[in-house]
């Protein structure tokens, strides 16, 4: 039976008997540690902060009686390889982008990032107020995972191009770095379309074997060098307006944690994904002036390029919705976004065209 139908057919009440033989955590004198796998290269600008700010939460939160061992991606396993190390017990958690594993499931987007989805903002109201989280866990004990989401990149930029898109035709045979959903979508579009972690990106543009890709934000994208093998940026995107990264800790393992140390986990992802959020933030502005500086080019999408963005996420979302869980999750989304959309428009969106009009912003 495949995972889609075994999704389709299980009541999701239940962990799935899928790890063998399941590696518990250090445990001595009192004291536990998890080993932590992730998706990032050791020191990247922003994810990698998420990485430290959960580890040392986590270590501190617990007074030093459960710790986290946190290896980068290619210390223990291969970055994307970190879903499979802690479903099998290879690894006790990781820390990555979920939507990395749509491979295993298309709902695991949701957690991350889905093309013309959530803003960060939105992602939090649904995520803490209105049952995401919930969600989170039912797709999560399905494959013997307890997720958390841990960090926050804001809305993540249209990419580094080696020319400028002038219309939808340009991304035709366009070899293109993009993960998740987003990256099926533009596929649609004629994209040659790759999922290699962020510590290959470099190498892949300077050979030619990428013409193009995206990472997050100027911040990042700035400390990665993307500026100096592409000459144009486009900083609004559609496949990642808010995109939150996630702890997933091997369900057997949390099981087996005191109630204390649970919520500890519980509490310091979320102190990563706000703290994140804020970092970006703060770091993005500043940065995109400094790449303009230097002579970066910077643009926007034209509409027609925006109109088909459009309708190859609808297609690749629609695609999916005979999976039960997947329909049940992007709903929940929608209906999210709708009851957010409305007021925030009214209030924040007012408010800020207004300051910036008056203020002359």
């Amino acid at each position: 039976m495949d995972r889609r139908s075994f999704l389709k057919n299980s009541a999701l009440g239940g962990t799935a008997a899928a790890a063998a033989t399941l590696a518990a955590p250090a445990i001595a004198q009192g004291m536990t540690q998890l080993t932590m796998v992730t998706t990032w290269p050791r020191g990247l600008a922003g994810v990698w902060d998420s990485v430290e700010r959960f580890a040392n939460n986590v270590n501190e939160m617990s007074g030093g009686s459960l710790t986290i061992d946190a290896k980068a991606g290619g210390e223990l396993v291969g970055a994307l390889e970190s879903f499979d190390a802690v479903t099998s017990g290879q690894a006790d958690i990781y820390h990555g982008a979920d939507y990395y594993w749509v491979g295993q499931h298309p709902a695991w987007a949701f957690f991350t990032a889905v093309p013309l989805g959530m803003t960060a903002p939105e992602i939090m109201v649904w995520y803490y107020a209105q049952g995401g989280m919930a969600l989170h866990h039912e797709l999560g004990e399905v494959f013997g995972i307890k997720p958390f989401i841990a960090g926050q990149t804001a809305a993540q930029g249209g990419g580094w191009y080696r020319n400028p898109i002038n219309s939808a035709d340009d991304f035709k045979g366009l070899k293109f770095r993009m993960p998740g959903l987003g990256g099926q979508a533009l596929a649609k579009l004629g994209a040659s379309v790759q999922n290699i972690p962020g510590g290959e990106i470099y190498q892949a543009l300077s050979t030619g074997a990428l013409d193009g890709t995206e990472w997050i934000g100027p911040w990042s994208d700035e400390r990665l060098g993307l500026q100096e093998v592409c000459d144009h940026y486009y900083p609004a995107g559609f496949h990642e307006p808010g995109a939150a990264l996630s702890v997933g800790c091997n369900l057997d393992v949390f099981n087996g944690l005191s109630p204390e140390h649970q919520k500890i986990i519980e509490v310091a992802a979320a102190d990563a994904h706000q703290h994140n959020y804020a970092l970006f933030i703060a770091n993005n502005g500043p940065a995109l002036a400094r790449l303009q500086q230097g002579g970066t080019q910077v643009h926007e999408f034209t509409d027609d390029v925006w109109d088909a963005f459009g309708a190859a996420s609808k297609e690749v979302l629609d695609g999916f919705m005979d999976d039960e869980i997947f329909a049940k999750i992007r709903t929940a989304v929608d209906e999210s976004m709708a009851s957010t959309a409305g007021w925030v428009s009214r209030s924040d969106g007012a408010y800020t065209a207004q300051r910036s009009r008056v203020n002359g912003m």
